[in-house]
């Protein structure tokens, strides 16, 4: 089955062979900006602010909602990645398949998604959504696909924004600045930042508040793939600024 048959028909569960790695991943993400707005206004989900409370309720709903529209897929919550970290949220197979002569299992992430707060939840981690403070604390999202410490196997990973406050053209202006003081002023974590990296692309869905932009990477140290291609996903909490 051809790519562009897989992604008309990409919630049937049907697959065979001629998938691309990088279409299957591509049709993952535009599931999730399709149930995010289905998510966020849905009357049983408790209000919540916390970031991993937050993708804990994310990653259930998309699971379950896998099982009507996606079958061969299922998600998981703080899938295990480089030494103790974990990033938020995994994709993985339901059963075992080939793509592009690599196999999957159940147990083999075709995605890995970091979700972050925007703002975050304190000043000293105001700019998490790109990058910690110092060297010593690499809490950052795309700090850490930079890494490797998230995604070392993959070429093409997710973010998902939850603004809780101002308007995303804001965050994506802000978002921006930061990666360019960046540029000029690397905080010393092994991470070599360039102009080129800033987010790019940006598309706003004005009736459910769903936002989307992407970003492309160098990696450092010894990983497996050198380059890294971060699509981002935000979604407005609806909380009053």
């Amino acid at each position: 089955m051809g790519g562009e048959q897989f992604i008309n028909e990409q919630y049937t569960g049907r697959i065979t062979s001629g998938i691309k790695t990088r279409t299957f991943q591509l049709s993952i993400i535009n599931f999730i900006k399709c149930q995010l707005p289905i998510w966020r206004d849905d009357p049983d989900r408790p209000f919540e602010q916390s970031e991993r409370r937050l993708s804990s309720q994310l990653s259930k709903f998309l699971n379950l909602e896998a099982r009507k529209y996606f079958p061969m897929i299922c998600f998981s919550h703080e899938e295990p990645q480089y030494g103790s970290r974990t990033v938020d949220i995994s994709v993985s197979p339901e059963e075992e398949f080939i793509i592009e002569a690599q196999t999957y299992t159940k147990y083999d992430p075709v995605l890995v998604i970091e979700c972050k707060r925007l703002p975050a939840d304190s000043p000293d981690r105001e700019k998490e959504y790109v990058t910690g403070t110092k060297p010593s604390k690499i809490n950052g999202g795309i700090q850490r696909f930079k890494l490797g410490l998230h995604g070392a196997k993959h070429n093409l990973a997710a973010m998902i924004g939850y603004i809780q406050k101002n308007t995303a053209c804001q965050w994506y202006i802000k978002v921006n600045s930061w990666i360019l003081e960046l540029v000029k002023k690397p905080i010393g974590d092994g991470c070599v930042w360039s102009e080129d990296e800033t987010l790019e692309a940006f598309e706003e869905n004005a009736s459910n508040s769903i936002y989307s932009c992407r970003s492309s990477h160098s990696r450092t140290g010894n990983r497996v793939n050198n380059k890294i291609e971060i699509h981002h996903l935000w979604i407005a909490m609806n909380i009053e600024n």
